[in-house]
């Protein structure tokens, strides 16, 4: 059932923003699905750790297996097209002035977003497997980026009221 439908300027950036997220993840994923290999190396050397500092303290971390490192890079495309179905889904019933509705979907879309860049990609990639070292197959700004847009993206849907005024209950 949708909600009152707020009007303004509020409802509109909240859904642009999430469209923009969404084609941006639907674009990657596209990307990674029609362009298999160039990313696919990217995540075997990141996993590999062959252009790090090569630290024996850390060396033990790496994944060498090409079929674990395939298996995560799968992983991660998987992830990225479900994140964009979910916030083209989020869109749309925005579009459909299901505010409420839209509100949470958008959340679980961007927490989904914010996950595979901040977890994944900073946190495991970053740390975990070193990535700041590498000067060839250093993503960190990239998924920096990803994460400050999504995060944006995620306080602006959790504005509360329309702009004039009233609160949206979602």
């Amino acid at each position: 059932m949708a909600t009152t439908t707020p009007r303004g300027a509020l409802p509109l950036a909240v859904t642009l923003l999430t469209a923009s997220v969404a084609l941006y993840m639907a674009l990657v994923a596209f990307g990674n699905i029609t362009d298999f290999g160039t990313n696919q190396q990217f995540v075997r050397h990141v996993l590999a750790m062959d252009t790090t500092f090569k630290d024996d303290d850390l060396m033990w971390r790496a994944v060498t297996d090409e079929r674990l490192q395939d298996a995560a890079y799968v992983a991660i495309i998987v992830w990225e097209t479900l994140s964009a179905l979910v916030l083209v889904y989020g869109t749309w019933l925005r579009t459909r002035h299901d505010h409420a509705r839209a509100r949470r979907v958008t959340t679980y879309g961007l927490l989904m977003v914010m996950l595979l860049f901040g977890a994944g990609f900073l946190a495991i990639g970053g740390e975990w497997f070193a990535m700041w070292q590498s000067e060839d197959w250093n993503g960190l700004d990239a998924a920096t980026r990803v994460f400050v847009f999504s995060g944006i993206v995620l306080l602006v849907n959790h504005l509360p009221g329309d702009g004039r005024g009233r609160t949206d209950p979602g």
